[in-house]
């Protein structure tokens, strides 16, 4: 009987740090998703002046940040599944919820709490006058919110009917996570970063052999907008010298939604 009770316990911890590990790293892809790629209000280093001059340095940062919410989630999904024979008994999918909820919201507060205030990296807007009370915002929006509904739910025995929300869960962070890899593609031309230390001459050549035609480029030299013709492949261009090619997927994601204009 005791052993039944130990083993009973174990799998519900299981499918409970399961649970809040996978809303942990769907918080992490959320932040990244949304302020990084669609917004682009900051990379995961723009606070530090130094890096912040470096774009190929912020977007390396930021790709290892991605590649850490990978890991995050996988070890979620391992507890998930080494706790699947108690996801589907009553109230384990309302607990599961919870404790999605509870690891989303703390994504947001450590966040909040080390990388904007603690050490300074980034805050969520950092083209603002104010960015305390974004801060305090997002903080409050999607970290506070979030925890107090979780607990909420635990402790009140609300969405004991939500025995797939587990797996409901999973699905959303494998789709979040697939995203991050494979964002849309670009319409118009594409916005390409190339590996440092090309000269203009071998941008021009990379842009020739894809059969693209030149766009623009910032002031920098340090992106360039290139058009492809009808049909080609945006990822052709990391054959010839791009590290980042927005739309093409596979990339350390931040100029995947950058439109050149």
């Amino acid at each position: 009987m005791m052993d039944e009770i130990f083993t009973a316990r174990r799998k519900t911890g299981y499918a409970v740090m399961g649970s809040a590990a996978l809303g942990f790293a769907l918080g992490g892809f959320f932040d990244g998703i949304l302020l990084h790629q669609i917004l682009q209000w900051h990379h995961l280093l723009s606070g530090l002046p130094k890096a912040a001059a470096d774009l190929r340095f912020l977007i390396m940062t930021d790709g290892m940040f991605h590649l850490a919410m990978y890991g995050v989630a996988a070890l979620g999904l391992v507890w998930l599944w080494r706790g699947r024979t108690r996801i589907a008994e009553d109230g384990t999918g309302g607990l599961g919820l919870a404790w999605a909820m509870i690891g989303f919201g703390s994504w947001h507060v450590v966040d909040a709490v080390l990388s904007h205030w603690l050490l300074g990296i980034h805050r969520i807007r950092m083209d603002s006058e104010a960015p305390l009370f974004w801060d305090i915002l997002w903080l409050c929006l999607f970290g506070l919110g979030p925890i107090l509904l979780g607990i909420w739910i635990k402790r009140g025995g609300r969405g004991s009917g939500f025995r797939s929300a587990p797996l409901v869960l999973a699905a959303i962070t494998i789709a979040a996570g697939t995203m991050q890899a494979f964002p849309p593609a670009a319409e118009g031309p594409v916005v390409v970063l190339f590996r440092s230390g090309m000269a203009e001459a071998e941008v021009m050549a990379a842009i020739e052999a894809v059969d693209g035609v030149f766009a623009g480029s910032d002031a920098t030299g340090t992106l360039w907008a290139i058009a492809l013709p009808d049909g080609a492949s945006a990822a052709s261009l990391y054959a010839h010298g791009a590290l980042v090619v927005s739309g093409a997927g596979l990339s350390a994601g931040c100029l995947d939604y950058v439109r050149a204009s």
